[in-house]
């Protein structure tokens, strides 16, 4: 069993491995710092992970992935992480954060729409001042005085993020159009996008959490659409309309 301690979302976690790879793939987000909680890997995990996995892709009709036990481990820790954090006020949400200036603007989308194609079109258009928080899994922790998001080891093929914070200013759901625009909406369009982007707890009652969760994002972030072009006139025109 291979044992560490990472810090994410101000959150410490001791995770307990089969396999030395999962501290690898975390290893920014190190820490000596005493564990808030603990998460243990057991065969039985990496099964789960295994079936779970072979069925999503049998259901697309490719072929299974062959995929190793060091890799489907990383996905068990990445899964009782994310169970675990509704507990913290804290959730995974699937979507692309970057920060300009020190503040962060999420891009949600269907899967292929270019969340990461126009995230970079910022990082082109701004320079140094763009800064990738977390290109897959960033985490959102809610509180009394609004929104942080953080960056996570589970940051996308790319690997694009870093172990920061940053407050969060607006949501945004990327759409395309052959026409860059950007219009500011409510919570009731805004909502089955957000709750469909959000890690969904197998417990009842941390999901419970969860939505009571996604029901204060949306009640205190500002919450935009942008059709976008993919030319980099998209990341002035979203961040124009979003900077307030």
């Amino acid at each position: 069993m291979f044992t560490n301690n990472y810090k994410m979302a101000d959150k410490v976690i001791e995770v307990n491995s089969i396999y030395e790879k999962v501290h690898h793939y975390c290893r920014e987000y190190l820490t000596d710092e005493p564990a808030d909680f603990s998460v243990t890997i057991a065969q039985e995990d990496i099964a789960f992970e295994k079936r779970k996995s072979d069925s999503e892709y049998a259901f697309e009709g490719l072929p299974l992935p062959d995929f190793t036990e060091d890799m489907l481990e990383e996905t068990a820790v990445y899964r009782k992480i994310a169970e675990k954090m509704p507990e913290y006020d804290t959730f995974v949400f699937h979507g692309s954060v970057i920060a300009v200036d020190g503040q962060g603007f999420l891009f949600t989308a269907k899967s292929g729409t270019g969340k990461s194609t126009h995230t970079r079109l910022w990082r082109e258009y701004f320079g140094e001042r763009a800064v990738m928080v977390n290109d897959d899994k960033p985490m959102l922790r809610i509180t009394d005085r609004g929104v942080t998001a953080y960056g996570t080891p589970y940051n996308g093929k790319h690997g694009l993020g870093c172990n920061i914070s940053v407050p969060l200013k607006a949501v945004c759901i990327l759409t395309r159009g052959e026409k860059n625009s950007i219009v500011r909406i409510g919570k009731s369009e805004a909502y089955a996008m957000l709750l469909q982007q959000v890690y969904r707890p197998q417990d009842p009652l941390k999901m419970a959490k969860t939505i009571k969760l996604v029901d204060r994002l949306a009640e205190n972030t500002e919450l935009y659409r942008l059709a976008c072009n993919m030319d980099i006139e998209a990341a002035q025109v979203a961040y124009n309309g979003m900077k307030g």
